[in-house]
């Protein structure tokens, strides 16, 4: 769209003021501000406090009534010390934009600017900013503080950039596109020793090894090869000195999977595991599973709306409408629980990976997420007169 690219270095000065700046889950007060300034400055009413720091504008197009809906954008950076040295980094030490949260608000502003001056639809668009999307569930919040109560609509639209994927492409599927996220926490309990005397303990590392070993036949051999599911222990914690045995090690980890059956399954299965090893080794276990994000399925109807506002946007050619799954985790998934919506992601091309420390988000998608989210709005809110 070329007024929206004309304006492209505009918008890479705001995505980098928004980069320098990051702040993780429910604290993006900075964030907030500057958003909702941009916002206000756009002639749209801003209702704040949502999930405390998430904001709701609220644009009606100039040719009538029509159908709400809602486009999406997170807010929240990351647990990360940014190792870039742009100058644009982080001002606050381990704490970093590593996955493009920074421009995603950005193409969403640079859509509710462009709209607000152009408003020619039919019905209303709520600009949606969420906080803490990373592992805080502020989708969640948001939902059950009536995000969808208090702004009724039809629709419920997301967009991620995705980076090593050719530039500019829009990727997705219908149905399960992104997991299911839960995380466990196993406390191995067994009885000291000295390092030389194991036999006058229990050893919990010996048992606790034993568990990381056996969780991985869940996957193998209980859940079915046509189904996908993911357990994998990412934390170890236990023991003081070379000489002596332990009393208790933990465990740490995350469980990921696209179905209800599956999920149920592999948290059946998990406990099994953990009580029938350690019992094996004589130690007792503590066991803390908590479901996290439930995984993220597009509706059909809304997948072909966002498909389309794609292809109007980069041509049929750089669209791919089967995706593969993806093992990571997405809160907007709650949203599109309450209301029927999509979610795409668009290809940065070549750079480091999201949650990486290195990671920068590409300034060059800015204009095309932009475009992308005015086309859908053309296409889903219709003129009046059409």
């Amino acid at each position: 769209m070329p007024a929206l690219h004309a304006r492209k270095g505009e918008l890479a000065h705001w995505r980098r003021t928004l980069h320098a700046m990051p702040e993780t889950a429910f604290e993006e007060h900075r964030t907030s501000a500057f958003v909702a300034e941009k916002l206000e400055s756009f002639g749209l009413s801003v209702h704040r406090g949502l999930a405390g720091t998430g904001l709701v504008a609220t644009l009606h197009g100039a040719r009538g009534e029509g159908p709400a809906i809602g486009l999406r954008a997170d807010m929240d950076a990351l647990d990360i010390h940014e190792a870039t040295n742009l100058p644009w980094r982080s001002d606050t030490p381990g704490k970093m934009h590593a996955c493009g949260h920074d421009g995603h608000m950005t193409m969403l502003l640079a859509a509710a600017r462009h709209l607000a001056e152009n408003p020619d639809f039919a019905g209303t668009v709520h600009f949606i900013f969420q906080p803490a999307e990373e592992n805080e569930g502020g989708g969640k919040v948001m939902v059950e503080q009536g995000l969808f109560d208090l702004f009724p609509m039809q629709g419920v639209y997301g967009l991620h950039n995705w980076p090593n994927a050719p530039f500019g492409s829009f990727l997705g599927r219908p149905g399960p596109m992104f997991a299911s996220f839960d995380i466990f926490e196993v406390k191995v309990i067994g009885r000291g020793a000295h390092a030389a005397m194991p036999q006058r303990g229990i050893d919990p590392v010996v048992t606790a090894a034993h568990i990381v070993a056996q969780l991985q036949s869940i996957v193998a051999r209980s859940v079915s090869p046509q189904e996908a599911a993911v357990v994998t222990v990412t934390q170890i914690h236990g023991g003081d000195t070379w000489n002596v045995i332990p009393d208790e090690v933990v465990l740490r980890g995350t469980v990921r999977s696209f179905t209800r059956e599956v999920r149920d399954l592999v948290e059946q299965r998990f406990r099994a595991v953990v009580a029938g090893v350690c019992a094996a080794q004589g130690a007792g276990s503590e066991i803390r599973y908590e479901r996290r994000y439930p995984a993220l399925a597009n509706h059909d109807g809304e997948f072909g709306h966002a498909l389309a506002a794609a292809g109007a946007t980069v041509g049929a050619g750089q669209v791919v409408p089967d995706f593969e799954p993806i093992m990571a985790a997405e809160d907007f998934a709650y949203m599109l629980e309450a209301v029927p919506g999509a979610y795409l992601c668009l290809a940065s091309g070549p750079g480091a990976n999201l949650h990486n420390a290195q990671y920068d988000f590409n300034d060059e998608l800015i204009p095309v997420g932009a475009s992308y989210w005015v086309n859908l709005v053309h296409g889903l809110l219709r003129s009046a007169e059409a």
